[in-house]
């Protein structure tokens, strides 16, 4: 007997008869002999329709406020594939991530998890349930309702997987695993088997949606093995684990394209100790993640500094950015919405000369201009016009021979 978390996706539970089909999967995973524990997301479009609501009751609405909103579209999600199971003639409870004690800290709207008891997920199990969590939410030590941003519920059902000891866990979606690239840009891209989780990190982190990194990163640190599959295929999809040897024979694992990130820029920048720390400093205290940043050689004791954040940040960086420009004497800052982070991944990278070479080759030959460049051990991105992203991607995947099985 194994213990198997699932998470379903809201695509999967848009109608009657999806949340049926899925009910009849989880049943049979139980009738296998496993124990289940299945997450599930808000249904369809559910999340994005309470937002639009809440803004249209108040342009600024509290962030606590958006928690207790939001949190009820993974309870109904829940409630439903519980009924749909008992109808089936299975025993199942729902719970919520108060009942199953995940608690987490006080940041509204994107929280952290801090512990989870469990108790109540354990005692189920032991009398045979299959066990329904409403993923995406948990409570602070004050007792308010806390949702956990982006990807929510994939970290749930990991961070569960990871404390109820789970053989694995499966994230199931509307795509059947990994691939080098996305098929909807690349039409070429193949499904992968095998995927490490720094590889996945990266890819995630870069705009492979299919997962998102903190749930990526919580499965490294617990060492939960992913499994990615469609929700309604019994295919084999992606194994996300622990990378081995025989990794890194592998050049490049996947592509990514990423039209999320947007440019700022200071121009005419005093070129001397502490004006980047001070530059840097107000961006943070703003809250604002900065993916990327390049300094051009300094001319005339003045240089420029340009970094990318989310397009989401993008009105509040340029005002953090004015703002710090005053105070330093009065630079120039501009911004560029019109950007695309195409990128290469692969820990076997770290072992082959020559692949930025290759990568730059490719774009030069399509006529793509290089505007920003960031490297690590086991990626290269490079920031290009919006309108060469998906020439960019398609061109480095054929250079890398990323449709050919090897």
């Amino acid at each position: 007997m194994a213990l198997i978390v699932q998470k379903y996706g809201g695509s999967s539970l848009t109608d009657v008869e999806k949340i049926k089909k899925i009910a009849a999967r989880v049943i049979a995973a139980k009738d296998s002999g496993d124990e289940i524990v299945v997450v599930v997301s808000a249904r369809g479009d559910t999340t994005d329709k309470l937002i639009k609501l809440a803004h249209q009751i108040n342009e600024q609405p509290a962030e606590r406020e958006m928690d207790m909103l939001l949190s009820t579209g993974e309870q109904v999600s829940a409630a439903l594939l519980t009924m749909a199971i008992h109808a089936q003639g299975k025993d199942a409870t729902s719970f919520t991530g108060t009942q199953v004690g995940i608690a987490t800290d006080s940041s509204h709207t994107r929280a952290k998890i801090l512990k989870i008891d469990a108790k109540r997920v354990k005692n189920k199990l032991e009398k045979g349930h299959i066990v329904i969590v409403a993923g995406f939410q948990g409570i602070d030590y004050e007792g308010n309702i806390t949702t956990l941003g982006r990807g929510g519920s994939d970290l749930t059902a990991v961070s569960l997987a990871a404390v109820l000891n789970a053989q694995r866990c499966e994230i199931c979606t509307d795509v059947e695993g990994v691939y080098t690239a996305d098929p909807r840009i690349v039409p070429e891209a193949r499904k992968l088997n095998v995927v490490s989780y720094d590889e996945m990190l990266e890819m995630a982190s870069l705009g492979a949606y299919v997962l998102y990194d903190r749930s990526v990163e919580m499965a490294k640190r617990f060492s939960v093995p992913l499994h990615i599959r469609h929700s309604f295929s019994r295919n084999p999809g992606t194994l996300i684990i622990k990378e081995d040897k025989s990794m890194e024979d592998i050049l490049v694992r996947g592509i990514t394209l990423s039209k999320e990130e947007a440019k700022v820029s200071f121009h005419g920048v005093s070129d001397k100790p502490g004006v980047a720390a001070k530059l840097f400093q107000a961006i943070a205290s703003a809250n604002i993640s900065v993916n990327m940043i390049i300094q051009n050689v300094s001319k005339e004791g003045l240089s420029d500094i340009s970094f990318t954040v989310a397009k989401g940040d993008l009105k509040k960086a340029i005002a953090m950015a004015r703002k710090v420009s005053r105070q330093i004497g009065g630079c120039k800052v501009s911004a560029d919405d019109g950007i695309a982070n195409v990128s290469i991944v692969g820990i076997g990278m770290g072992r082959h000369s020559g692949v930025a070479a290759e990568m730059f080759t490719a774009l030069a030959e399509e006529g793509v201009n290089i505007q920003m460049i960031s490297t690590s051990e086991i990626k290269i991105s490079c920031i290009v016009s919006e309108k060469d992203g998906k020439k960019a991607a398609r061109a480095i995947h054929t250079k890398f021979k990323l449709g050919k099985r090897n």
